[in-house]
């Protein structure tokens, strides 16, 4: 059984690998003497341009070979597992765990807890540093691995202690003074729980991680998810309108510290803070560049610019009557109202937005993204509902036309008997009306 080295999942067609023999299934054991254990490894080490590179092949054959290359040039192989391997599991148990919070049933990938580093570097997963030790911090100071992804949730160590359920959840300032001198910049994020870890705490967390500037990036502050799922859990409860005005006027206040000391905020509030508290959200100066949209911060303001430039593209009347659906969650629902409203302004349309709850993780998770094909069944099933049915693509998958309860973009379009698609903003939405 393969105990080290990276076993090779395909080989790119006329790249240095495929010259040099290097085929599918094999591994490859180190480069230039030194034992590769990940992609990070590999990557590394594949910088210089003389390689030794030892492979062994699928018959027990062990073969160096030796490559001159490009500094930027790769060798053209591609990994199992993305060259990650076993992936390093969470062993916190924080207070406001969304895995802790899933239904039973679902495919089992997604009550996986990791807290890997590697997959921090590589793909932006968030990581605690709580499952990071010394041996591995040196490493991701040694290798270079920035940026980084950390959630933080509080600099105060007692405080992050009991809300993480972890001995070493308190040494978060310590290692990120360590890889701030090591020159990794990191991007980090605070879950904040009402009474828990806002107010005062907050004020200490982004006063502490605003310090680290320039290595700490940004800090996202997004607002606890709650399922219908937490029996026997903490006791949390959702941000009410005016906690989340709070939080808001508190961010914005730190901004414009932070932008006469750096020139740049550095803190951001969650798109869900500015709707919870029906606060119009900032220009796009305001967001520094939009440094973590995947963490739900600016989304809604790049909706409303493109939305701004896509319905000039918008035709005055159409050939033919069009009926269309527009699908959301709750919490968006106002800002699409207004979408569809200039819709229906052109001669020959009718559209209709439907703003659907979560029935599936409860009625308090309230943003589209978790939203699962059954959810559409439910609110859509006997509606009538045009030629086309128009989603949020955030519902899905990334790269797949899957929901998160493994119901298919497919078969939701079979069962409405309507196309339904999946669009990335209000630009795809004017292209598919004009087709």
């Amino acid at each position: 059984m393969q105990t080290r080295g990276l076993v090779v999942k395909d080989v790119d067609h006329d790249s240095i690998a495929a010259e040099m023999g290097v085929e599918q299934g094999d591994t490859i054991l180190q480069v230039n003497g030194t034992d590769i254990e990940d992609i990070i490894d590999y990557k590394f080490y594949c910088a210089d341009e003389n390689l030794q590179v030892l492979v062994q092949k699928n018959n027990g054959e062990q073969w160096l070979l030796e490559i001159e290359k490009d500094f930027d040039e790769t060798l053209g192989v591609n990994f199992d597992s993305e060259g990650i391997g076993r992936t390093r599991r969470c062993q916190n148990k924080c207070i406001f765990c969304f895995v802790d919070q899933m239904p039973a049933k679902m495919r089992p990938s997604l009550y996986v807890k990791d807290d890997d580093y590697r997959l921090s570097f590589a793909q932006g997963n968030f990581i605690t540093l709580t499952n990071t030790g010394t041996a591995e911090l040196d490493r991701i100071a040694r290798m270079r691995m920035s940026p980084m992804y950390v959630s933080i949730h509080t600099t105060n160590p007692d405080l992050r202690q009991k809300m993480m359920g972890h001995a070493r959840a308190g040494r978060v300032m310590d290692q990120l003074q360590f890889l701030a001198q090591a020159g990794i910049e990191m991007h980090t994020q605070a879950v904040l729980c009402p009474g828990i870890n806002d107010g005062d705490e907050l004020e200490r967390t982004i006063g502490d991680l605003g310090s680290l500037w320039p290595a700490v990036r940004s800090l996202a502050v997004v607002p606890v998810g709650l399922t219908a799922y937490r029996r026997g859990l903490f006791h949390l409860r959702p941000y009410q309108p005016e906690e989340a005005r709070v939080v808001v006027d508190q961010v914005h206040r730190w901004q414009k510290i932070f932008q006469s000391q750096y020139e740049y905020p550095l803190v951001f509030a969650s798109d869900e803070f500015y709707l919870t508290a029906g606060v119009t959200v900032p220009s796009a100066a305001r967001y520094g560049g939009f440094p973590q949209t995947e963490n739900g911060v600016g989304l809604v303001r790049i909706f409303k610019d493109q939305w701004s430039r896509a319905r000039r593209q918008l035709p005055g009347a159409v050939t033919k009557p069009l009926r269309l659906a527009v699908v959301t969650g709750s919490l968006a629902g106002p800002l699409l109202q207004q979408v569809v409203d200039e819709l229906n302004c052109i001669d020959e349309v009718e559209a209709v937005l439907y703003v659907l709850k979560n029935n599936f993780f409860g009625h308090n998770v309230t943003v589209a993204g978790l939203l699962t094909g059954q959810d559409l069944i439910d609110g859509l099933t006997g509606h009538e509902l045009g030629d086309k049915v128009f989603i949020p693509s955030v519902m899905l998958r990334e790269g797949e036309s899957t929901f998160l309860d493994d119901v298919t973009v497919e078969e939701l379009s079979r069962r409405f008997g309507v196309p339904v698609i999946p669009v990335d903003g209000p630009k795809d939405i004017v292209r598919e009306m004009v087709r």
